[in-house]
């Protein structure tokens, strides 16, 4: 006696992707985005950078004090360029967030994800908080002009933000053709250091310049295991940073000499301001970095060591400043 089995009806492809998804895989369907929260603001502010804004500040003003001399301060202009300084660190963050974003880079992202790429906040919100953040920190460079007449300045406060902007935006970026850290060494070292000494005294003295070459340098050396930690998802995106360019191995030996050789520069400086040689403590910090994104074999890693190079930054300035300003 024969049994008659059901014959498996075969599916179009258009009722295979209906069952699996759009895509044809399964669990692929598009799934509801919860949108960012609070944290994920204040995540996108990118917080652990902003010592490469704290640090030239802090230099700056105790390079001033040497300038004026004893008995001089000036707490109001000072608070001024630190928030000129901070503004502009988060405002290029978010910027930099939004043009990765609508560009399609971040879509290779190994790294924490961002507000635009993961799609938690529409792009015009997060391109509307950089422009405030820019907005504020030109209200504060205004202050500071109307208070100092140093009305020339005004051209050197545009040209920050437009390289804040153009780090990741506008057509041809210059942080996709391995410019990144030259502009950070220029605009987060010898514009933010001198410019405050310029801006509290009215001269930029040596020690500012002295100064502004360490904190541009610990500046690069956290854009550069940023990238290092990216150089696979960069090359895939056609994004290519220095790291990029460089290598594996070379752009990790450039971290260190970016992160060690302004030790060189602060025993010089301790040599005329002792107190300067409790900097040498950052080393606590500096080495780790340096061992970690040497042998780093996990994003995560060189996120800590990204960590320790921010923070030997602020170690630095505020040990370098305490020695020039008393």
């Amino acid at each position: 006696m024969s049994q008659n089995k059901p014959r498996m009806q075969r599916m179009s492809p258009a009722q295979q992707r209906a069952r699996n998804g759009k895509s044809g895989r399964p669990g692929s369907a598009k799934t509801k985005v919860k949108p960012a929260t609070a944290s994920d603001w204040i995540a996108g502010a990118r917080l652990r950078t902003l010592p490469l804004a704290i640090a030239p500040v802090i230099i700056g003003v105790g390079a001033a004090k040497v300038a004026d001399g004893a008995g001089v301060w000036h707490p109001v202009r000072a608070l001024l360029c630190l928030a000129v300084a901070v503004c502009l660190q988060i405002g290029v963050n978010y910027a930099n967030d939004y043009s990765d974003g609508v560009r399609g880079t971040d879509k290779y992202r190994v790294g924490p994800s961002r507000l635009t790429g993961s799609g938690r906040a529409a792009p015009k919100r997060v391109l509307t908080v950089a422009l405030v953040f820019f907005g504020l920190g030109a209200v504060a460079g205004l202050v500071l002009v109307l208070l100092t007449q140093h009305w020339w300045v005004l051209l050197v406060g545009a040209a920050a933000i437009a390289a804040a902007w153009f780090y990741t935006g506008g057509k041809r970026p210059y942080g996709y053709f391995g410019l990144g850290e030259v502009f950070v060494f220029v605009f987060f070292g010898i514009v933010a250091t001198a410019g405050t000494t310029y801006m509290l005294a009215g001269v930029v003295n040596q020690e500012a310049w002295y100064g502004s070459v360490i904190a541009g340098l610990i500046a690069c050396a956290v854009l550069m295991v940023n990238n290092i930690r990216d150089i696979a998802p960069d090359k895939a995106a056609g994004k290519r940073t220095l790291a990029v360019l460089l290598g594996n191995v070379a752009s990790r030996i450039v971290f260190c000499v970016f992160l060690l050789v302004p030790f060189g520069i602060l025993a010089l400086m301790a040599l005329f301001y002792p107190i300067a040689w409790l900097g040498f403590f950052a080393l606590l910090a500096a080495l780790p970095a340096c061992a970690i994104t040497l042998f780093a074999k996990t994003p995560r890693e060189l996120v800590t060591a990204l960590q320790l190079t921010s923070l030997t930054g602020l170690l630095v300035a505020i040990a370098l400043g305490a020695a020039y300003a008393f």
